[in-house]
């Protein structure tokens, strides 16, 4: 029973990583939301904290 039990976790995880590995799931908003000079990803729409002034 217990073995079942962690096949099919195993299996989920799977599943639940290959959807995280396609690109058209965010993937383009995610890049977006990255500066362009650093690569650091930004949280809101103020300029980047590197003090380069790469903005999204």
């Amino acid at each position: 029973m217990i073995f079942k039990i962690v096949t099919l976790f195993l299996v989920v995880m799977g599943v639940l990583a290959m959807f995280g590995k396609m690109h058209w799931l965010g993937g383009k908003r995610l890049e977006n939301a990255k500066c362009r000079r650093c690569g650091r990803y930004q949280i809101g729409r103020g300029p980047c904290s590197c003090g380069k002034g790469g903005t999204a």
